[in-house]
């Protein structure tokens, strides 16, 4: 059979009336002792005006009246204080006193019951009494035949109009308690029958917020608990399953998010951090938890605020611009942001960085690149045409000019090969089509044959030429010879070129940590530190005039560093202005 969710709720709601019906008793109780209390003082007004007459009758009468006995034989008949006070305020009978007593008592005209009855027939007040130690109530009333004679009071202990009741209350209290106890077991009973399941989904429900899907509510009843339990074990997994599904597309986001080499940020309409990617984090060198913080707190960039605050203010559908950056390092970069609009509301913005360093870079070289070769071109061409016209012009009859001028035409056609080659072999090393034939060979005989090659240029400006002796025997190299022999020359030609008369061009190799070091030390000019760091760029000449001077292409070295890093070495220069330099580079050995 089953029990239906209402039956339950009656039984706890007839506890609940069960308090509530002790609740009014406890009140109707104080309303009957006040009740009765207010009736107690009425007895004791009712019985002072009656004692008045008996009083004023016996005053009436023939016979003299002892106003001590009288007071004595009243008060003892209503177990209260009586006192009988004279027009001026002297006891003239106390019920309290004894005889001898009564003429050092106070004066009570100045009482407040006392100056009240005198005036308006009938006074009462409550105070602490000093003599009795205790609150007393103070009741009085004025007699007399034809004219006031005195007072009449009676005098109360508080606590005696407190008592009245007080054995109705004790058995009263006594009945409250056993239906309290009563009331509270039946109300136990009750709310663990009906609060049992209510826990268990309760738990189960503290287990969902907390992230534990797992947890069932365990409940078999068929009354409205039992369906609340099997909708929230529904809940449970139907929350579980949007879950997992979050969590899997999270977990594809994140690794979309990470392997994008793009910067990304989405912030909020307050320009706060929502979601920062790792290559954004590392591009502006974030180490703390981004989320939560101010767009500018985070990146400390005023180009992107100012892109921000753009897509916010004016919820512009695209906004892109070019920013530049210096920590940690230098960087170019393309920003495009979007706002986030849904339902027609702004929720924030999406921004995302493009780290065009290198495109720039690149281009700025490419130009370069275009009008180095263009002048490079130019210069000779123009030495070419300007000879081949004056000759044109009559000079070739004159046989002594036409000859020099033939010569000089002949001179900077092989500049202009050379510059050729050299930019068909740079072009080549660089775009990766250069085959090295890589096999051992030894270093020492080409760097020999590269010595003797070079020798007639060598002798022509009276500088020594030649290879220090080394100790041991070298390894072989591995690598491509022609283009180790292409390097060496390179090297030796501009240490030649830039050597004056009568100085010194050395070559030294040593084995190192599975490299060979092949050192071309020179007694030349030398190399300002300014220099040395573009020292290796296509095009780049120290001393541009005397290196066209000497028939330079600017190609020399960047050939050099390219076949050498292709080899998988590394090339360098130690160099100071007048100090002469030596030009180092490494290549693997066998």
């Amino acid at each position: 059979m089953k029990i239906r969710l209402h039956w339950k709720l009656t039984a706890f709601f007839f506890c609940v009336f069960i308090f509530t019906f002790l609740a009014g008793y406890l009140y109707l109780s104080g309303q009957v002792k006040a009740f009765l209390r207010e009736n107690f003082y009425s007895d004791i007004k009712s019985q002072l005006f009656i004692n008045k007459a008996v009083l004023e009758s016996r005053l009436s009468g023939k016979m003299p009246v002892d106003l001590q006995d009288t007071a004595g034989v009243i008060g003892k008949a209503l177990s209260l204080r009586v006192s009988i006070i004279a027009m001026d305020g002297r006891l003239l009978g106390d019920s309290g006193l004894t005889p001898e007593l009564l003429p050092e008592a106070d004066n009570h005209a100045g009482r407040p019951e006392v100056a009240e009855a005198f005036r308006n027939g009938f006074g009462t007040s409550r105070r602490f009494s000093h003599t009795l130690r205790r609150q007393m109530l103070y009741m009085a009333v004025p007699f007399g035949k034809g004219e006031v004679s005195g007072v009449l009071r009676f005098s109360v202990p508080e606590r005696q109009a407190a008592s009245l009741g007080r054995r109705e209350v004790n058995v009263a209290g006594a009945g409250l308690i056993l239906i309290l106890f009563s009331s509270l077991f039946i109300t136990f009973v009750t709310s663990v029958y009906v609060s049992r399941p209510l826990v268990s989904i309760s738990r189960t429900a503290e287990l969902m917020a907390k992230g534990d899907l797992s947890r069932k509510a365990l409940v078999n009843s068929g009354d409205e608990i039992g369906d609340l339990a099997a909708s929230l074990n529904s809940l449970a997994e139907e929350i579980k399953g949007r879950i997992d599904g979050i969590s899997s597309e999270k977990a594809k986001l994140d690794a979309v998010l990470a392997s994008m080499f793009e910067g990304l940020v989405v912030t909020d309409e307050q320009e706060k951090v929502v979601l920062m990617n790792p290559s954004l984090r590392g591009l502006f060198s974030v180490k703390e938890d981004p989320q939560g913080s101010k767009l500018i707190e985070v990146l400390r960039n005023t180009a992107v605020q100012e892109m921000a605050d753009k897509i916010i203010s004016e919820k512009e559908r695209l906004v892109t611009g070019e920013i530049r950056i210096f920590v940690p390092e230098e960087k170019v970069l393309r920003v495009n942001g979007v706002p986030i609009i849904r339902r027609g509301r702004l929720e924030g913005a999406v921004m995302v960085f493009h780290d065009i360093t290198e495109l720039r870079r690149l281009e700025k070289v490419r130009q370069d690149f275009v009008a180095n070769v263009s002048h490079e071109l130019r210069t000779p061409l123009s030495s070419i045409k300007g000879y081949a016209e004056t000759l044109l012009d009559g000079a070739v009859e004159d046989k002594g000019h036409a000859r020099e001028f033939i010569g000089i035409i002949h001179q900077e056609s092989d500049r202009l090969t050379n510059l050729i080659n050299d930019l068909l072999d740079l072009a080549r090393i660089e775009s990766g089509n250069m085959e090295l034939s890589k096999a051992p060979f030894d270093v020492f005989a080409v760097a020999k044959r590269a010595v003797e090659s070079m020798g007639g240029q060598a002798r022509a400006k009276s500088i020594k030429l030649g290879i220090t002796a080394f100790s041991g025997v070298l390894p072989l190299a591995a690598g491509d010879e022609s283009g180790f022999r292409q390097v060496l020359t390179n090297l030796l030609d501009n240490a030649l070129k830039y050597t004056p008369e009568g100085g010194g061009v050395t070559i030294s190799i040593e084995a190192a940590g599975g490299f060979l070091q092949v050192n071309v030390a020179d007694t030349g000019i030398g190399i300002s530190p300014a220099d040395i760091p573009r020292i290796f760029e296509r095009f780049y000449r120290v001393d541009k005039a005397r290196s066209r001077e000497a028939g330079g292409t600017g190609l020399g070295l960047s050939i050099v560093k390219h076949i050498v890093q292709a080899h998988g070495g590394r090339v360098w220069v130690e160099s100071a202005p007048g100090s002469g330099s030596v030009f180092s580079f490494t290549i693997p050995s066998a």
